[in-house]
């Protein structure tokens, strides 16, 4: 999936009603210790397999922000029965989940997926499998999503997609028309605008009749890493996946074993904490980092230490202390992470190029273009190329980020706002959507390390310790 190259007219943005945030600027190095909520990624696919399950399942210290809860309810809407009940993760009860009974006939239900890529994806192929229609709609911009390739896919099952008049569907909104079985086999898809796209149909593959033979031809499938997530999360419910053969995932017919599973804490969303620590040339810990794990957010380690960084992993704490400088860099397939880096970028000293990464056209917002748009609306020196970003060092100044009713823009502005003083972002609300206290944690983050200074820590200076004396980056250095 490919774009134009633009480096001229910024992307359209959206009125969200979001009130703007004032950016907390850093007056001097962040030290701090912080802890995120439960991986987003990982708390929808195990939803989804807990709905499908054998038995009832437990997921404990699960995520709890807009996605989930729209996981939680289109499940619901499908006959899982998931209840909140006491444990001991810092961010919200566990859940026990009942699966779907897919033998009962259904009602006709409607599924609301807000902006929720998992939700809008992932739920169709399981609503296949009950009897009953499921109509299937969201947030505004959910209707520019890229979904044409899951209702071909549904198509290419014998499962009935329609629109609202009854024709062919190609986007949100549709209907699935569930006839209590999917027959499954070999299925032949596009896959290169999302990842989703083939995890969707792993998840449910082995409760269709002749399982799933999937096989992707096209362009190259970003985010291969979140295939692998979902194959590790099959895997550990009982279900055989051989993808021995590029491009090709083979899920035999079976049940999905019950489990009783604990959520890793979102490593992605570790991310602007961790970028924290280059921004005010401070340090960051995040207690808990998992030795061994499928989610992306691990290449933090190896991007912040190309970027300057020092990065350690001891006792299961990732310390990351900011060099002198944010160094720019190469970067490919940076998936989910691009923003936070891009923003790491604007503030560095060298130019920094972006690839791989053309299918975040396609996420909550065209990520590229809003990149470029808003580091620009801030002085910055941004332009898209047909897969990526190049970013080059300039002198940043104060004004409004836009968030596009996107959670990674906002985070992004809020880490400009650091090193940038009198940055503002629009919607800081839209961070609800995976990380619910993302102000507070923020504000939390920065008092831990302004308690450190007071105490503790002699010749702090009201300039911005990653920015220099006029407050500005990578122009001055």
């Amino acid at each position: 999936m490919t774009g134009p190259t633009s480096t001229a007219a910024p992307v359209p943005v959206p009125s969200t009603g979001g009130a703007q945030w004032r950016a907390p600027f850093a007056e001097r190095p962040v030290d701090a210790t912080v802890t995120v909520p439960g991986s987003k990624s990982l708390t929808n696919r195990y939803l989804v397999l807990a709905a499908l399950a054998d038995g009832p399942s437990r997921l404990r210290a699960p995520l709890h922000s807009r996605d989930s809860a729209l996981m939680i309810e289109a499940l619901r809407q499908l006959g899982a029965a998931i209840t909140e009940v006491p444990g001991d993760g810092a961010f919200g009860p566990d859940l026990e989940i009942s699966p779907i009974s897919l033998d009962a006939p259904a009602a006709g239900t409607g599924i609301d997926c807000g902006l929720a890529g998992t939700v809008m994806r992932f739920v169709p192929p399981v609503a296949a499998l009950r009897h009953g229609t499921t109509l299937f709609d969201g947030d505004p911009h959910a209707r520019k999503r890229p979904m044409g390739t899951i209702i071909e896919a549904l198509a290419g099952l014998g499962v009935g997609v329609t629109a609202p008049d009854g024709g062919p569907a190609a986007a949100l909104p549709f209907t699935v028309h569930g006839t209590g079985e999917v027959r499954g086999g070999h299925l032949i898809i596009d896959a290169s605008a999302s990842s989703q796209f083939v995890s969707a149909l792993l998840l449910a593959g082995a409760r269709f009749t002749d399982g799933l033979h999937l096989e992707h031809t096209g362009p190259p499938v970003p985010s291969l890493d979140h295939i692998n997530m979902t194959v590790a999360v099959l895997r550990g419910a009982g279900v055989s996946v051989d993808d021995s053969r590029p491009d090709h995932w083979i899920v035999a017919p079976g049940s999905i074993r019950a489990f009783d599973h604990r959520i890793e804490q979102d490593l992605s969303n570790a991310g602007p904490f961790l970028a924290a620590a280059l921004a005010t040339r401070g340090t960051v810990r995040i207690p808990d980092w998992p030795a061994e794990t499928t989610q992306v957010g691990d290449l933090w380690r190896s991007i912040l230490t190309t970027m300057g960084a020092t990065v350690t992993l001891q006792d299961g704490i990732l310390t990351v202390t900011g060099g002198p400088e944010i160094r720019g860099a190469d970067f490919d397939e940076t998936s989910e992470l691009a923003p936070t880096v891009a923003a790491l970028c604007a503030l560095a000293t060298g130019p920094s190029r972006l690839g791989g990464i053309a299918h975040l056209r396609g996420h909550e917002t065209d990520r590229l273009a809003a990149l470029v748009a808003e580091i620009n609306r801030l002085g910055g020196d941004a332009e898209e190329t047909s897969d990526g970003l190049i970013i080059r060092p300039a002198a940043l100044h104060g004004g409004v980020v836009h968030s596009y009713a996107d959670h990674r823009m906002a985070t992004a502005g809020a880490i400009l706002g650091l090193a940038v003083p009198g940055v503002e972002v629009e919607d800081i609300g839209t961070t609800a959507k995976t990380m619910p206290d993302f102000p507070q944690m923020w504000s939390a983050m920065l008092e831990q390390g302004s308690a450190g200074d007071r105490t503790g820590s002699a010749g702090a200076s009201t300039d911005s310790p990653a920015a220099g004396k006029d407050n500005t980056h990578g122009a001055q250095h």
